[in-house]
C-alpha cells in the first residue's frame, strides 16, 4: 500500500516543471501543457508539501500516477505555517479559476475552505482528504487510521523489551488522537503491563507540529532517555526527527507513518531501525478521484478506506515483522470480522 508504480501512457506529454512564488508566499509546481480538453489536476498540499517524506508525499504519488497515465496537466500549491483560513480558500479558488478539475485539498485543515470554495464553483469536483464535507461536488477521502495504528501497537508491544513505548503526535487534534487511541489499545491488548507515553508537539490551531523535525527529534530523545524503546510518530514531516533520534539509540525501534518511510530516500539510511510504517492509501484515494473525473463520473460523497480493503496497513520493508507476522495477521482478522472494535479516542 506504499508506493504505486507510475504507468507511462502513450499519450503522456513531456512536462517542464517550474517553481514559482505566489502572492501569499506559497510554493507552486506547475506542469506545462496545451490542448483542448486536457485533464487538469489541481493539488493543494498541507504544510510541508511534496517532499515531507510522509502524508503529502503519499498524495503526491497518486497525483504522479494520474498525471503519467492520463497525460494530465497539474498544478501544485503548498500551505505555509501561520497562514489564515482565507489563504487556503484563495489557493483553492485560484486552482478552480484556472480550470483545474478536480481540485484536491490535502489535509483536514482544508475543510472549511473547501466548503466555501465548492459552493462557488459547483461545476468543479473537489477532493478533501482526512475530513468530511457535505457539499454535493466534494469527494471526502478518509481512512481508518486507528485500525492501522492498532496493528502498530501490537507490533510495538511484541518488540519492546520492557513495555515502555512512546507515541508522538504532530498536533493535539481529533485526527491524530485516532492514531494514538488505536496504537495504545493495540499495545495494551497485547501486553496489559505495557505503558504508552503520549506526547503532542503542538496544540489547537498551531499546525507547525507537522513540519518541525527538530521538535520531533527532541520529543523522541526525551522518551528514549526515559527508557522507551519503541516510538510511533504520527507527525507528518516532524516524524523524520523522531526517526533520526531513535536510530542513534541501540536496540530502539521507530514506527513511521503515511508512507513507507524506510524506503524514502531521505530516511532510508535509518531503515534498519524503522520497524514498520502505518500507511494510509492516500495515493489510491487521489488516483480514484482523478480517474472518476476523467471518466465523466466524478466521485462525490464520503469514501472510507479501511483495513478490510487495505486502505491502511503495515509495511514489511526489512522483514522486521517476520517473526511476529502471524500474530499481526490474527489481530487484523479480528478487526475485520468485528471481534475487535478499535477506539478512536484516548
Amino acid at each position: 500500500m506504499r508506493r504505486v508504480s507510475k504507468i507511462t501512457a502513450a499519450c503522456a506529454v513531456t512536462a517542464a516543471l517550474a517553481l514559482t512564488a505566489t502572492a501569499c508566499g506559497e510554493s507552486s509546481t506547475e506542469s506545462t501543457g496545451s490542448g483542448e480538453g486536457k485533464l487538469k489536476i489541481g493539488m493543494a498540499y498541507d504544510v510541508g508539501g511534496r517532499g515531507d517524506n510522509s502524508f503529502n508525499d503519499s498524495a503526491a504519488r497518486g497525483l504522479d500516477k494520474a498525471k503519467a497515465e492520463f497525460g494530465a496537466e497539474t498544478k501544485e500549491l503548498t500551505a505555509k505555517n501561520g497562514e489564515t483560513p482565507a489563504d487556503r480558500e484563495q489557493r483553492l479558488a485560484s486552482l478552480a479559476e484556472g480550470g483545474f478539475n478536480p481540485v484536491i485539498g490535502v489535509g483536514f485543515a482544508y475543510k472549511d475552505a473547501i466548503d466555501k470554495t465548492a459552493a462557488k464553483y459547483p461545476d468543479t469536483t473537489f477532493g478533501l482528504i482526512d475530513s468530511v464535507s457535505d457539499k454535493k461536488n466534494v469527494n471526502s477521502i478518509v481512512f481508518t487510521e486507528e485500525q492501522g495504528s492498532y496493528l502498530a501497537g501490537v507490533a510495538a508491544a511484541l518488540k519492546s523489551k520492557d513495555g515502555k513505548i512512546g507515541f508522538i503526535g504532530g498536533v493535539d487534534l481529533p485526527l491524530i488522537k485516532k492514531f494514538a487511541a488505536g496504537f495504545e489499545q493495540g499495545v495494551t491488548d497485547t501486553n496489559p503491563k505495557a505503558k504508552v507515553q503520549i506526547q503532542y508537539l503542538t496544540t489547537g490551531t498551531d499546525l507547525s507540529g507537522f513540519g518541525a523535525p527538530d521538535k520531533g527529534k527532541a520529543a523522541a530523545k526525551g522518551m528514549l532517555d526515559k527508557g522507551i524503546d519503541v516510538i510511533f510518530a504520527a507527525a507528518g514531516g516532524s516524524g523524520a526527527g523522531s526517526i533520526e533520534a531513535v536510530s542513534a539509540k541501540p536496540g530502539a525501534w521507530s514506527i513511521g507513518v503515511d508512507s513507507d518511510q524506510a524506503k524514502d530516500p531521505a530516511l532510508s539510511k535509518y531503515a534498519s531501525t524503522i520497524m514498520t510504517s502505518v500507511v494510509k492509501n492516500v495515493d489510491t484515494g487521489v488516483y480514484d478521484l482523478v480517474k472518476s473525473v476523467k471518466d465523466g463520473k466524478p466521485r462525490t460523497g464520503t469514501h472510507a478506506y479501511s483495513l478490510s480493503e487495505n486502505g491502511v496497513s503495515l509495511t514489511t520493508t526489512g522483514d522486521h515483522l517476520k517473526d511476529i507476522q502471524a500474530k499481526l495477521d490474527e489481530a487484523k482478522k479480528k478487526i475485520v470480522d468485528g471481534t475487535i472494535t478499535v477506539k478512536t479516542t484516548t
